[in-house]
């Protein structure tokens, strides 16, 4: 049992359903055990709280990495919260301790400790509105690690779907797809292909930023000026890469067909086609990380939490993935 890889969980803003999911786990593994051993930072008392008002019967454990894990038993690694939390209330107070959970599952990571993190969702509104710039868990990683750049990729329905650019307003995209944050990019996409998934090869196919990959000139020029020097500069050094894309057609089966993973220019170009084939079952995973971070796919659902109506099945897929990466 010692050696299984240790998973750490992180149960993300305490008033969403990040806290509902992680208390279905124990069931889960009654029925479909994982390869590893999981613990869930959060504040136990709102673990046992959120069991209390969803009924399940949960039992709660200080987590110990020397005792092996235990049938109907989640292991919780404590940092309390500043306050009470309450399912479907924003409380800006206990913002500062979501970032706390993440600073400790990292440090876990880096130390060792924990083989990788798993990441509920987490507000990013009421995080701001506590005074501390956050845009979302890629760049907050990024930062604490000084990882100059690393990638978004969402897997699910299929699709592995990297994004060039992340949480930007749209009017800000076009001055960020630059030669050298595309060259980056595609560096670390082909690097992590082969590290995390086993592909050492991928073929790569690139979404252009224009209607129609900008159509020769007349719709845009990034396709012509940027894109194009840089992708035939990587082939020729051997990367299999296919673009600059119509968007519009580029998730056609026979399109798709022909590559292991897309990389879109920006987040709402590629990451509705995903959504919409996986939502639920989709994850969210953080490229060029010195550690691996897996996630789910969706918000906080502040609607649905403490209703039992939240559906985990992403966070155990986002488990399943961290689990056969860290194994690879």
């Amino acid at each position: 049992m010692r050696s299984l890889p240790v998973i750490a969980v992180t149960v993300g803003e305490p008033a969403g359903i990040g806290p509902d999911i992680c208390l279905c786990l124990p069931d889960h593994v009654r029925q479909a055990p994982f390869a590893a051993h999981m613990v869930v930072l959060a504040d136990r008392f709102l673990l046992a709280e959120r069991a209390a008002l969803l009924q399940l019967p949960v039992s709660l454990r200080d987590w110990d990495p020397s005792l092996p894990p235990r049938a109907g038993t989640l292991d919780v690694l404590h940092l309390p919260l500043a306050g009470p939390a309450c399912a479907g209330r924003l409380d800006p107070a206990n913002a500062s301790q979501v970032l706390a959970l993440l600073d400790r599952a990292l440090a876990g990571c880096r130390s060792g400790e924990f083989a990788a993190m798993v990441t509920a969702p987490v507000h990013k509104g009421v995080i701001n509105d506590a005074g501390m710039h956050f845009t979302g868990h890629t760049e907050y990683l990024a930062e604490r690690t000084a990882t100059p750049r690393v990638v978004m990729m969402l897997v699910g329905g299929g699709l592995r779907v990297a994004l060039l650019t992340t949480h930007l307003p749209l009017r800000e995209v076009p001055a960020a797809v630059t030669a050298v944050a595309l060259e980056e990019t595609l560096r670390i996409l082909h690097r992590e292909m082969g590290r995390k998934y086993g592909i050492d090869r991928p073929r790569i196919l690139v979404a252009g930023l224009n209607p129609h990959a900008g159509e020769g000139g007349y719709l845009g020029r990034e396709e012509i000026d940027v894109m194009v020097p840089v992708i035939e500069r990587l082939r020729d050094e051997g990367m299999l890469l296919l673009g600059p894309l119509p968007a519009d057609t580029m998730f056609s089966q026979p399109v798709l067909a022909r590559g292991d993973c897309v990389l879109a220019m920006y987040h709402d170009q590629g990451l509705p086609v995903l959504k919409y084939a996986s939502f639920g079952h989709g994850i969210n995973v953080t490229l060029g990380l010195p550690i691996i971070r897996t996630s789910v796919d969706h918000g906080t659902a502040l609607d649905l939490a403490g209703s039992g109506k939240a559906d985990p099945g992403s966070l155990f897929v986002a488990i399943e993935q961290a689990i056969a990466m860290a194994r690879r």
